[in-house]
């Protein structure tokens, strides 16, 4: 297994209209080099909306789906993201992994926020989502998940791997709470001893909420590796490295310790 190069969008959005936001990301990526895969923020071509019957698309007939297809094979790159997903008369806040062959993977949020009315507008999901990809195995999270470390506890399976290797998550995370989105974080990577990757916007919702970014990867010491400024559109490539998971849990080896039985219904 060789380093994973990941690339996180830290910018704005533009409420409720994806070609302005399609067009956006399709300018910063032409800057976007020499990477495995891009990050781009909760809801992308939308922003963090509740206006679902409007915005939602299903995943036969999706704009998102098509210009995330798009972008993958021509940049041979994977990608992760949320939009909003329309499937048996129910609203989802959809994660999607797209890989570079076009395969997709799918994660539906399973906590949804409801100081802002998500859980009266979507369904919750109700798996975990744990992909592959170039040897990596990757946690998929969106913003809110964050605050609930049951859902994501890493232990040993029978052959004695971990579960997983990294979190992402992608995330609407306001500013007024940026301390908490970076305190677990670095909770997350400490107690599964793996890499978290939060990647968050930057500017104003029209709602008026501000939002600082302070997206950050983290190593499985809970080690800030990276180097977004806040409040400003910032595009950083970071290298996740096997060598630095190996030696942490060979060295630390507390994942052993985690009891099976306590954790099993999180990845049922």
């Amino acid at each position: 297994m060789q380093d994973l190069i990941i690339t996180p969008i830290q910018t704005t959005q533009v409420w409720e209209d994806k070609a302005a936001n399609l067009a956006h990301f399709e300018a910063l990526l032409q800057g976007v080099h020499n990477t495995d895969l891009i990050l781009l923020p909760e809801m992308f071509h939308t922003g963090f909306t509740m206006n679902a019957e409007a915005l939602a698309e299903t995943m036969d007939d999706s704009m998102a789906v098509e210009w995330l297809k798009a972008q993958a094979a021509s940049k041979n790159v994977a990608f992760y993201t949320s939009f909003i997903a329309r499937e048996n008369n129910q609203f989802f806040n959809r994660g999607i992994f797209v890989y570079p062959s076009g395969e997709l993977k799918i994660y539906d949020k399973r906590q949804l926020f409801s100081l802002a009315g998500e859980d009266q507008v979507y369904t919750a999901g109700s798996a975990a989502t744990i992909v592959e990809f170039k040897g990596w195995k990757l946690q998929l999270q969106v913003c809110y998940d964050l605050r609930f470390p049951e859902i994501t506890r890493n232990y040993l399976t029978a052959n004695q791997t971990p579960l997983y290797d990294v979190m992402l998550y992608i995330a609407n995370w306001p500013q007024k709470r940026s301390l908490h989105w970076k305190a677990l974080l670095t909770a997350r990577a400490i107690e599964n001893q793996c890499y978290t990757v939060g990647l968050n916007r930057v500017g104003k919702d029209n709602k008026e909420l501000d939002y600082s970014g302070d997206s950050r990867v983290t190593n499985a010491l809970g080690e800030e590796i990276s180097n977004f400024k806040s409040g400003v559109t910032h595009i950083e490539n970071i290298a996740l490295s096997p060598t630095h998971l190996a030696t942490v849990r060979e060295q630390l080896a507390f994942l052993k310790d985690a009891s099976v039985l306590n954790f099993k219904t999180a990845f049922s």
